[in-house]
């Protein structure tokens, strides 16, 4: 009997999760558009929808006897009865203590809850000034905030199917089995199309056998009334020959009957194919439908970031976002949460101006970000995420991307603005002054470019300095499956996704043009880079052939780029399912999958991202690769650790010298400063609060020093207020890591940057 009531109480509390997480959702929306709407005519109306919502959450949460979060909502419950009745007025301490009781729920919900009857600190710190609030003492300030170990809510693990009265909830492991089935089926629809089609040319080929039989016939009894006149024949033979002749008829007969049979299967098999290909793509387009989200459920989540991150920066900000009705696939909108996070991020650190610097400006006190989702031709979508803030600085951009040891007449003169600004999308490319645990490390545009390329999409800037800057992505409506063109290299085929193919062409030798030692050919009146696809994958060329006075090519695109590859022969284009390699190939160059045709020939599919980028590089060979600056094989960086703890201490040093670095300790800053002087070091890790001389007096010291001024100084502390940051950046340090969420993996991959 226990064992059934504790799966009665799994079974309860999963179903729970999804309604409270749908509830908290409306809260969490309503108390933003509260925020916004605080004085005007609709601010009562977002009062009552809320208090509802609270309301309903209180009475599931007392259904399934949780005992913390019933307490929380019974006072976020009275809160809301003050403000409808007018007993309370909405004011910026209010709002601020209602998202943080929000929060508090939402990391209440992500918690482990089963067996929670008792209301732990952190909720009863929210309760309070929530009941002192609702009986009319005005809120503090400063509220008191949940533990830093509280985390958003979990993912909700199912999902709505319809949007009316018959809704029901499917468990996401569920419909993504039952899509993947339905995708199947796209196989054997391929290979039924093929079978149609070998069948037809088994016709055709009877109807030619037929045809050259039918010659032979009046030959043989032209021989046979020869034979008869002439008499040279024995009996015996013109036996023989009689027989033939009434095999031949006989066949004749037999052959029409084949004949019959094989048109009545062609007429049944193209029949069949026809009917299970329009199955299957009503089935997969209905199933594809149920897999489709609103994109507001992932942009409900934005608000409540950006204003976190503009709070910890001493920056004002609005988030607006449009187009939040168009609807995704859901697996595509669970793939581009982590890059709208990291383009909200950068818009917050790097985008918007604190307020006076605004006000000096002309700008308004607070910066605004856009995220405005638009459809697209072809079965596409456009993300655009826009803020109006200090744009990009295209020759910051320059300076960041340089190598080390590359002076200011490097390569990236030749690059206009647009394409300096493009830089950022590389990894390690960062023009933030101090990395830190928001931004500074050069990764982030860097993953969202390769996220949105691993979704099929394109991802490109536009930036104003001194106005703002655009993000703009274009991504598939949804995965898996998708068009592709096939074409042949050798005795080899390979798909191409067709979102990225501009046209296929069959272009004359003599137009083909050698400019600076590279093929091109002339398309719309552009030069497009001429390359053949072999050389590009790195396979062997086919052997030379009969000579052509053509070549095929293919043209591939994406944003500005443009080049087209020479292959052997273009196939046709058709539908395709996309298989991954496996976790042994996870990541092959070139290559974002497999896929199997109708004939059941496994064929890769190419990466289209990939390719343009090999391209480039196979066009720029003859450059050589330079190494200046890399360390000596053998040779350890070393490091000069300032720590006054001699545990911190001793752990740095056993991290450091883990990792290959020669490790030198100092006991404070003072020790350090001296040090530095006696021996020469490729980085300092210093703390801040030390005695005789702290970090922030240290660093000012090194970059005062000219023999010291280029020497990279990373601070480890336990402050991490924006204050101190400030007051690092300010003294040159080049980056900031909080202790609180240090692990020595973050800090080696910041000092393989800085060395």
């Amino acid at each position: 009997m226990a064992k059934n009531n504790d799966e009665l109480l799994k079974r309860l509390l999963a179903t729970f999760r999804v309604e409270a997480d749908e509830h908290l959702k409306a809260m969490t929306s309503g108390v933003f558009a509260l925020e916004k709407a605080a004085a005007g005519p609709e601010a009562a109306g977002i009062i009552e929808m809320v208090f509802r919502e609270v309301h309903s959450l209180k009475g599931a949460a007392r259904a399934v006897n949780l005992k913390p979060i019933e307490a929380l909502c019974q006072s976020l419950e009275s809160v809301f009865a003050a403000l409808k009745n007018g007993r309370l007025p909405v004011s910026k301490p209010l709002l601020e203590l209602l998202h943080q009781a929000n929060n508090g729920l939402g990391s209440l919900l992500a918690s482990d809850f089963a067996t929670s009857q008792l209301v732990p600190p952190a909720v009863a710190a929210l309760v309070y000034p929530l009941d002192q609030a609702a009986s009319g003492a005005p809120p503090a300030p400063d509220m008191a905030r949940p533990p830093a170990t509280m985390e958003a809510p979990a993912a909700t693990a199912a999902v709505h199917i319809g949007a009316t009265v018959g809704t029901v909830r499917i468990s996401t492991a569920k419909l993504d089995r039952v899509l993947r089935q339905v995708e199947e089926l796209l196989s054997p629809r391929l290979a039924a199309h093929q079978r149609a089609l070998e069948l037809r040319d088994v016709a055709a080929r009877v109807a030619a056998w037929k045809k050259a039989r039918t010659q032979i016939q009046p030959v043989l009894r032209r021989i046979e009334r020869s034979t008869a006149r002439s008499g040279n024949a024995s009996a015996q033979e013109r036996m023989e020959l009689h027989k033939v002749l009434e095999y031949l008829e006989r066949e004749q007969l037999y052959m029409a009957t084949i004949e019959d049979r094989l048109a009545k299967m062609n007429k049944f098999a193209a029949r069949d194919q026809h009917a299970l290909a329009g199955m299957t793509d009503s089935l997969l387009h209905d199933v594809k439908e149920m897999q489709l989200l609103p994109v507001a459920s992932l942009l409900e989540m934005l608000p409540r970031l950006a204003r976190e991150l503009a709070r910890e920066q001493g920056k004002e900000v609005e988030l607006v976002h449009q187009g939040g009705e168009i609807e995704l696939d859901r697996r595509m909108l669970d793939e581009l949460k982590n890059p709208l996070i990291h383009l909200l991020r950068n818009a917050v650190d790097h985008g918007i101006e604190t307020p006076a610097v605004r006000v000096a400006a002309g700008k308004p006190s607070h910066g605004t970000i856009t995220f405005a989702v638009t459809q697209h031709d072809g079965g596409k979508v456009g993300v655009l995420i826009a803020d109006d803030g200090a744009g990009i600085d295209a020759e910051r951009v320059r300076v960041a991307a340089r190598k080390p040891g590359e002076g200011a007449a490097g390569e990236d003169h030749r690059l206009s603005e647009r394409e300096a600004q493009a830089l950022v999308f590389q990894s390690g490319v960062s023009t933030s002054p101090i990395i830190t645990d928001v931004s500074g490390r050069g990764l982030g545009l860097a993953i969202v470019r390769e996220k949105v390329e691993q979704l099929g999409g394109s991802v490109s800037i536009e930036s104003q300095f001194g106005v703002g800057t655009a993000f703009q992505i274009i991504l598939p409506l949804s995965l898996a499956t998708f068009r592709g063109v096939l074409v042949r290299v050798g005795e080899r085929l390979f798909a191409i996704p067709s979102a990225g193919v501009e046209r296929v062409a069959r272009v004359a030798l003599q137009d083909i043009r050698t400019v600076e030692n590279r093929e091109t050919i002339v398309l719309d009146g552009q030069l497009v880079s001429l390359l053949g696809l072999s050389h590009v994958l790195e396979i062997p060329s086919p052997a030379a052939g009969a000579t052509s006075a053509h070549v095929s090519v293919i043209v591939l695109g994406q944003d500005e780029a443009r080049v087209a590859f020479r292959v052997d022969e273009i196939l046709g284009e058709q539908e395709i399912l996309v298989k991954s390699l496996g976790p042994q190939l996870a990541r092959v160059r070139n290559v974002a999958g497999a896929s199997m045709l109708g004939s059941g020939q496994v064929v890769p599919v190419l990466n289209m991202a990939d390719l343009l980028k090999s391209a480039v590089s196979h066009a720029a060979a003859p450059l050589a690769v330079s190494v200046t600056g890399q360390p000596l094989p053998g040779a350890k960086r070393s490091i000069l650790v300032a720590e006054d703890s001699i545990t911190s201490r001793t752990l740095l040093k056993n991290i450091l010298e883990s990792a290959g670095y020669a490790v030198t300790t100092a006991v404070d800053g003072m020790d350090a400063l001296t040090t530095l002087k006696t021996a020469a070091f490729d980085l300092v890790v210093s703390d801040v609060e030390m005695p005789r001389m702290d970090g922030f007096d240290l660093t000012a010291r090194v970059r005062a020093d000219k023999r010291l001024a280029e020497l990279p100084v990373v601070l480890v502390t336990a402050l991490e207020s924006r204050e101190h940051r400030e007051r690092g950046i300010d003294a040159g340090a080049n980056a900031y890591i909080v202790k609180s969420s240090f692990d020595q993996s973050n800090l080696l991959e910041i000092i393989r940057r800085l060395v």
